[in-house]
């Protein structure tokens, strides 16, 4: 079992920055790979940005490839995410998870862990 608490969301004006953290507890934090997906009103959960377990290795979703930048410390069992050059389409509520699967799980469902979430709210 383990247990993902953000913190980090808040509001910010478009071209600002924020920076969201995951910590976890629980089992060993290297055997999980984590994510960051978002969701906005009416839509669906969307994939954002990952880093495979036994890895430092970021993989990003196209609409914030070259803005975000996610990173992991296994030492402290925690993920952040550094969003810059936020926009308005960036306004979501974002969700911290975690596998065991191995590769490079894009999905929703392939996280058995989620986090409660953290609104980002960004206006124009």
């Amino acid at each position: 079992q383990v247990q993902l608490v953000e913190s980090g969301g808040g509001y910010v004006q478009a071209g600002g920055s924020l920076r969201l953290s995951c910590a976890a507890t629980g089992r060993t934090f290297s055997n999980y790979a984590m994510g960051w997906f978002r969701q906005a009103p009416g839509k669906e959960r969307d994939f954002v940005s990952l880093i495979p377990r036994s890895s430092n290795n970021a993989y990003y979703g196209d609409s914030v490839k070259d803005r975000f930048t996610m990173t992991r410390d296994n030492a402290k069992n925690t993920v952040y995410l550094q969003m810059n050059s936020l926009k308005p389409e960036d306004t979501a509520v974002y969700y911290c998870a975690a596998t065991t699967d191995y590769g490079v799980p894009k999905g929703v469902g392939q996280y058995d862990y989620w986090g409660q979430g953290t609104q980002v709210t960004v206006s124009s």
